[in-house]
């Protein structure tokens, strides 16, 4: 029997060519040199198929190129479409029921990853840190961000570069001041779609699912719990790897090392000067304008910062909450009570950095830091005479009210 040999794409099959059977298939030829031929003009990356480039390009592009015939919603990838599809507009949906709280799902991948929450399993790790994970979006996501030392996307406006792209567009939003995300209750207008959730869990939900197990407190949202937790057990996760100085709040390291940097990213429109907090932006921003959005609901007296206005509510109360344990004077408000007890233990706890003079309350600290600065914010609508204390400025109306 006369055995040949034929080459069908990467496999040969051993054929006889009097029955044409097909007897066995032998290993794989050796590796196409073409393999991974397609390669991304814009961040190099390689496919071994002409389509899988043309679905990565759309990750550049921002191409959509299928909507959902019921909803609009565009879609990158025709799975995803699909997905949708089933997921919401499917009459199957909401099928998927979590045993422990109850919430409603509409598919079973999203279920399997909500009981994570209460389960605390994360079965994706990453092979350089070890740090686990809930989900293997976030796996990949830490290794682009933490690993990579590839910035593939630059803004074109500051030239500040970015490994992933939705960094990139959530910065441009600074520039732009585009806000896409709206609320559907009270049309608020957000830059990020985590914030609009965040601001509708916290502002319009009534439902708070999470209790804590030691005060008994409860909030809407799992973070909030955490962060709040971190009260009592003292935790502090984050720490500076400048200071080694270490926070309970990832945020709250974040700002602090723009001290460290002299960063001050948020910058007043009016006057040019530089922030460190976006809401220290918004407070200053109203010393323009004049707005006091904040108004009291007894009096109608209002506030240009909602801190502010919690004070204020305290005059309206009758109930002294906190008590000084030394001599038992008590206070309407627990920073009053704070601020009391320096009294008697002399602590002062805020320090200048230029000449290291130290305060008890951080207000001071802050007005005194003016003398270094030469800052003079309050100024006299009458006569446009500068102050650098509020408390000065007021002293000094009275001068033109006797007169």
């Amino acid at each position: 029997m006369h055995i040949t040999y034929v080459l069908l794409k990467k496999f040969k099959f051993i054929i006889t060519t009097e029955s044409n059977k097909l007897i066995s298939i032998m290993l794989p030829t050796e590796k196409n040199e073409d393999s991974n031929r397609f390669s991304c003009d814009v961040c190099k990356q390689r496919f071994k198929w002409k389509q899988n480039l043309k679905v990565h390009l759309r990750t550049h592009t921002g191409e959509k190129p299928f909507s959902c015939d019921i909803c609009q919603n565009a879609f990158s990838r025709k799975g995803n479409l699909d997905k949708h599809k089933r997921s919401i507009h499917s009459e199957e949906s909401n099928r998927f029921s979590c045993n422990i709280c109850q919430q409603i799902f509409k598919r079973k991948d999203n279920l399997i990853r909500h009981m994570r929450t209460h389960t605390g399993e994360k079965p994706f790790s990453c092979d350089i840190c070890q740090k686990a994970f809930s989900r293997k979006s976030h796996l990949d996501e830490h290794k682009r961000s933490i690993h990579s030392t590839e910035c593939l996307f630059s803004c074109n406006i500051c030239q500040q570069q970015f490994k992933k792209k939705d960094n990139l567009i959530r910065h441009t939003r600074t520039h732009t001041g585009e806000k896409p995300f709206s609320c559907d209750i009270c049309q608020k207008l957000f830059t990020q779609r985590g914030q609009l959730d965040q601001h509708k869990i916290s502002i319009h939900s009534t439902e708070c699912r999470f209790s804590c197990e030691i005060c008994q407190q409860q909030f809407k949202r799992k973070d909030g719990l955490i962060l709040h937790t971190r009260t009592h057990t003292g935790e502090k996760p984050f720490s500076c790897d400048v200071c080694q100085k270490a926070f309970s709040d990832k945020r709250n390291l974040t700002c602090h090392k723009r001290i460290h940097t002299g960063e001050r990213p948020f910058s007043c429109a009016i006057c040019e000067k530089g922030f460190v907090l976006k809401g220290d932006l918004n407070k200053h921003i109203r010393t323009h304008t004049g707005e006091k959005p904040f108004s009291c609901d007894l009096c109608q007296k209002s506030f240009s910062q909602k801190g502010n206005l919690d004070k204020h509510k305290s005059i309206h109360s009758e109930e002294f909450r906190f008590s000084c344990n030394i001599c038992q004077q008590k206070f309407k408000m627990k920073d009053g009570l704070i601020r009391h007890t320096r009294t008697h233990t002399g602590e002062k706890p805020f320090s200048c950095d230029v000449c290291q003079k130290a305060f008890s309350d951080k207000k001071e600290l802050t007005c005194h830091k003016r003398i270094h600065t030469r800052e003079k914010p309050f100024s006299c609508g009458i006569c446009q005479k500068a102050f650098s204390d509020n408390r000065n400025l007021r002293r000094h109306k009275n001068i033109h009210t006797s007169e």
